[in-house]
């Protein structure tokens, strides 16, 4: 797309708006694309004025004359692309994304707003934002927003902090880190609504590591698969991957006399699990103040993986500063004339 580039180089086309063709175009063969890039670009009085949705428009328009067909099969693979995924957001808070095909998408969206106007027409105090959540989680859920979730959450918190009014932070598996009074109050409205059920876990008071639990079974068992993701904080224990937890996974294979125990497994997505099986990879458990796994990769380079913290994990002594004696001798002052 030379016209694209000349357009950028003089500073009529940004960095995300030739993005934005690059997007549109893919679809297209080479010479196609040249066709949209020289009716686009090539004058410089067509993008005058444009915003992005309307760059988006005209390329969108193009390509559809050129190849319908390809856009036809980008379409029917997008589809198969749908999901839905979550992540944290500030202020215990979290964002539930759904990536839907348009006609879906349209629809839940214009259910929930025709149900906030009807509820707001009818005197209902909330926002038109607060009516559209509340409503997306009763009909997911078929509960009210107010109402306890029976779903079985992972909540970590020190017996201090949730008996003893400690403010040391809870965990909340797939979010994080939540205030000990938040993590209190929810856990107090879940027990009044006799929806809680409480698993104690024990750690060692000097390092936080969990008491270990064992099975003669080659497969981890719910109980030691619980332990294990609780002990990884949900999240893959390959370094820099963040993923998931899908597999537990032998340190030690089975194959070589490893047992399956707490110190053995470790939770991995299930790429990293299907990658530590070729060659050049292996991974054996470090002693540590924390479970730690030693991974090798085929380069040869070596990473550790240590256990995310827990609450109630003592935090580490900080170092003492070496004392140092200044002395004087010999202190004397010459002032020249």
């Amino acid at each position: 797309m030379p016209h694209a580039l000349t357009a950028m180089t003089q500073g009529r086309l940004s960095e995300w708006r030739a993005t934005l063709l690059a997007r549109e175009t893919a679809c297209l063969s080479v010479a196609d694309r040249r066709t949209v890039d020289a009716a686009l670009c090539a004058d410089p009085k067509t993008l005058e004025g444009l915003s992005d949705r309307a760059l988006v428009a005209a390329a969108q328009r193009l390509v559809h004359r050129l190849d319908a067909e390809s856009v036809v099969r980008r379409n029917r693979r997008a589809e198969t692309e749908r999901h839905v995924s979550i992540r944290p957001a500030p202020d215990t808070m979290t964002w539930v994304t759904a990536l839907l095909p348009v006609a879906q998408g349209v629809a839940v969206y214009a259910a929930l707003t025709k149900e906030a106007d009807r509820l707001r027409a009818g005197g209902d105090p909330r926002s038109r934002g607060q009516v559209m959540a509340d409503t997306l989680v009763g009909r997911v859920t078929g509960l009210c927003a107010t109402d306890p979730i029976p779903v079985s959450v992972g909540m970590v918190i020190t017996d201090r902090s949730l008996l003893g009014g400690d403010t040391e932070p809870a965990h909340l598996d797939g979010y994080g880190v939540v205030p000990a009074q938040w993590a209190r109050d929810h856990i107090t409205r879940a027990a009044s609504d006799s929806v809680a059920w409480f698993r104690r876990i024990y750690t060692t008071p000097t390092t936080g590591d969990l008491v270990a639990m064992d099975s003669r079974a080659r497969h981890f068992p719910k109980g030691l698969q619980e332990l294990i993701r609780i002990r990884d904080g949900g999240m893959c224990r390959t370094p820099w991957c963040g993923a998931p937890i899908r597999h537990h996974h032998h340190i030690t294979p089975k194959s070589a006399h490893g047992t399956t125990t707490a110190t053995n497994g470790q939770g991995l997505c299930e790429r990293c699990n299907y990658a530590k099986q070729a060659l050049g990879w292996h991974s054996r458990p470090r002693p540590g103040p924390r479970h730690t796994v030693v991974v090798t990769t085929p380069t040869g380079h070596t990473h550790a993986s240590t256990a995310p913290p827990l609450p109630g994990t003592p935090s580490a002594p900080k170092p003492e500063r070496p004392r140092v004696d200044l002395v004087f001798t010999d202190l004397s002052l010459t002032v020249a004339a």
